[in-house]
């Protein structure tokens, strides 16, 4: 796993490589708390739906997508920041090709 390293300003757009039709993920920060995950979904894709035990939070750097969380459609777009709570149902759909960080709490 290749963290991020400490007390340096880094691009995100350079920190992950979209794939063609696919998901690209890197896990950015890693401990006991939780961790930050950055996403790039190409268009189309997405997520089924799941649940988990942590709190988490999408942030939308660029692009767009549909999150379904206990039923409920958000639209989210740059510079917006969702909330999921733990366990509840939520599925992601990539409207077009977004990068976004996951943040996930655990209690």
């Amino acid at each position: 796993m290749s963290l991020i390293s400490p007390a340096e300003a880094l691009p995100l757009d350079q920190l992950i490589t979209p794939t063609e039709g696919g998901i690209a993920s890197r896990v950015l920060a890693k401990v006991a708390g939780g961790n930050v995950t950055l996403f790039a979904f190409d268009a189309g894709q997405g997520l089924t739906e799941h649940t988990s035990p942590y709190e988490a939070f999408v942030m939308v750097s660029h692009g767009r997508l549909t999150l379904t969380i206990g039923g409920t459609v958000v639209d989210a777009t740059p510079g917006t920041i969702v909330r999921m709570p733990a366990g509840v149902p939520h599925a992601l759909e990539a409207v077009e090709a977004v990068r976004m960080l996951l943040i996930m709490l655990r209690g």
